[in-house]
């Protein structure tokens, strides 16, 4: 069985009336393991209840884990919503995740993973960016490298990003991380598929997936692009939306679907996670069973 690694922030995101499991690299990963993948989440936690539980969620969810219990507390976001069920995240400083260890059994993990998913967020502090370098160079070449960059708050920089883009084969950005991208490396007038095609050659990717939220979703290789439309639903929130559309775009390609298709199942998963509440809602059967080999 193929190994999918969600490695960098493992969280609660906390909502005004209720707290839910989050961290872009757990979700990627529960998300793709869904498909039939040993799925881990890679980070720390807190000697605290906060940490337990997180323990305890993803025993529920079935998801497998490395998570160094350390002396910081558990990670915390403080969520809102806008009235088009956007978050808008407050996210605390110093956490566990910002420390996460290297150990031996981090290394054997990075040895044998075929997909990897990190962003900028757990790379706010020295520990955690080590971390994470040190398992990208372990992984084995033919391994997806997945970069979701993940801007949040002040919490990223260009060399930040410039030494992920380096690490990675598969970029996967959104609309606003474009327009950011574009200001901190001087794009100019670029348009937003001139800068990921830009992006695609500078950096040597196989892939850049480029998300336009309610509006649609490109997906970049050197021979080929595809574009497809967000599909209108009834929105509960969009968290952990994106997360999903990776983790069913990587899941898709792992089980040797085309770049069309591995990028409509990614908009069909996103789109039914939009109309659930939190980052890492169980999908229904129909999807699950769409790589089943005696449906084949």
């Amino acid at each position: 069985m193929k190994t999918i690694i969600g490695l960098g922030e493992i969280l609660w995101d906390v909502f005004p009336e209720r707290k839910i499991l989050g961290g872009a690299p757990a979700n990627f990963a529960y998300h793709a393991s869904q498909f039939g993948f040993d799925g881990y989440a890679v980070s720390a936690i807190g000697k605290d209840l906060l940490g337990k539980e997180i323990l305890d969620s993803l025993a529920e969810k079935k998801l497998n884990f490395l998570i160094e219990t350390i002396d910081y507390p558990t990670g915390t976001v403080q969520v809102t919503l806008n009235d088009r069920g956007v978050p808008q995240y407050e996210i605390c400083e110093n956490t566990a995740w910002d420390n996460i260890p290297f150990t031996q059994r981090t290394e054997e993990l990075a040895r044998k993973c075929d997909a990897v998913c990190f962003g900028t967020l757990a790379q706010r502090s020295e520990v955690s960016r080590a971390t994470i370098h040190r398992f990208l160079e372990l992984v084995p070449k033919n391994a997806y490298k997945i970069f979701d960059i993940n801007l949040r708050q002040h919490f990223y920089t260009k060399e930040i990003i410039q030494q992920s883009l380096l690490c990675c084969n598969v970029l996967k950005i959104n609309e606003e991380e474009v327009v950011e991208v574009a200001r901190l490396f001087g794009f100019g007038e670029m348009t937003e598929q001139e800068i990921c095609r830009h992006l695609l050659k500078t950096y040597n990717l196989d892939i850049v997936v480029a998300t336009k939220g309610a509006i649609g979703s490109y997906v970049f290789t050197n021979g080929e692009t595809s574009y497809l439309d967000t599909p209108k639903v009834r929105v509960a929130d969009t968290v952990g939306a994106g997360d999903s559309f990776t983790g069913a775009f990587v899941a898709a390609l792992l089980h040797g679907e085309t770049i069309r298709s591995a990028h409509q199942l990614a908009v069909e998963v996103s789109t039914y996670v939009c109309t659930q509440h939190g980052a890492m809602p169980p999908l229904p059967d129909a999807f699950i069973e769409l790589f089943n080999p005696e449906r084949r």
